[in-house]
């Protein structure tokens, strides 16, 4: 496309935001109008994100423009809500919100605006004519894209699943679980059973399997590594492995970020990326799934950006073909 999309970001020192900077500077079809920062207005954004240091001479602002084709909002959970509503948006503007505010059915709407549930996997029709995105949470598109083939084939029931995360998962506040010496050589579970995300994965799974009564046990791990999600869910199956891959090909054939491994899948393959990679295993009657995602990117910045492409018609991958961290 001739002209470039107009992109504004709210929250922009913050890991999310950062990642959305690093990507939207290289991005061929898109632009950064502004980075919103109360805290760090008139700071050059390589104070904040240092290793954009002769990349970009973009400067932090406490100001809105409505000169802008999209904006995304990379603010924390509870406060997309309260900027909304506190400051009149054009309406011309689309909105991809990165928090959790918007992703329930019952929270989509607020005012004008009704935000479609941006799992491009699963929603990619409704994403292309939609005006407000909710992007999904970190390890709910991980756990997700382990499951969508199943619920839609209707072979999900009872699901258990374990998952580990990188520090970056926590946002960029220093609390007493994330600081170097605490994550160094050490992992714990956290939010047993309770995970925020089990609100929007239930969601997406009655969306593809409306009569079922589908059980999820989530237990999170803190893991000691600064990006990535490694997700295994194991649910009870009759089906061939054979026949379950040959689901899972089919099933993502059209998406270009959702790759089925046949092989031994790890964390690495995945970090930088925007790709989510997945390998089934099954023994006797039991199935596992396991996928992997890098949370700051298909797990938010990446996906919001894949997003974007959808919203504006342009190619899916469009600035999003990156290289894994490898070793």
């Amino acid at each position: 496309m001739s002209k470039k999309i107009k992109a504004g970001i709210i929250g922009g020192a913050g890991y999310t935001g950062g990642e959305l900077i690093r990507l939207l500077i290289n991005h061929p079809h898109a632009e950064i109008s502004f980075v919103h920062s109360k805290s760090n207005a008139g700071n050059p954004l390589y104070k904040v994100h240092q290793d954009l240091v002769g990349d970009t001479d973009l400067h932090f602002t406490g100001e809105l423009s409505d000169d802008v084709d999209v904006l995304f909002l990379c603010t924390g959970h509870g406060e997309a809500k309260k900027f909304l509503q506190a400051n009149t948006i054009a309406p011309h503007i689309k909105i991809i919100d990165l928090s959790n505010d918007f992703r329930l059915s019952q929270h989509a709407v607020l005012g004008d605006r009704t935000f479609v549930y941006g799992l491009p996997e699963l929603n990619k029709a409704q994403i292309k004519s939609a005006h407000n995105i909710a992007n999904p949470g970190c390890f709910a598109t991980a756990i997700q894209l382990g499951l969508l083939p199943l619920a839609k084939a209707g072979l999900l029931e009872n699901i258990y699943t374990t998952g580990i995360t990188g520090s970056t998962g926590a946002g960029q506040g220093l609390s007493s679980t994330s600081h170097f010496s605490w994550r160094a050589n050490n992992i714990q579970a956290y939010k047993t059973l309770t995970h925020q995300h089990l609100g929007e994965i239930g969601q997406t799974l009655q969306q593809l399997y409306p009569d079922s009564d589908i059980d999820l046990s989530f237990v999170p791990w803190r893991g000691d590594f600064t990006r990535g999600i490694f997700i295994s869910s194991t649910i009870t199956c009759d089906s061939s492995l054979e026949s379950l891959t040959a689901l899972f090909n089919e099933f993502y054939a059209a998406h270009p970020f959702t790759v089925v491994s046949n092989d031994a899948i790890f964390l690495k393959q995945v970090v930088n990326t925007n790709k989510c990679v997945i390998q089934l295993e099954k023994v006797g009657t039991k199935l596992v799934i396991h996928s992997a995602i890098d949370n700051l990117l298909k797990g938010a910045s990446g996906q919001a950006v894949q997003n974007m492409n959808l919203m504006f018609g342009l190619e899916e991958s469009a600035g999003l073909r990156l290289k894994s961290a490898g070793f």
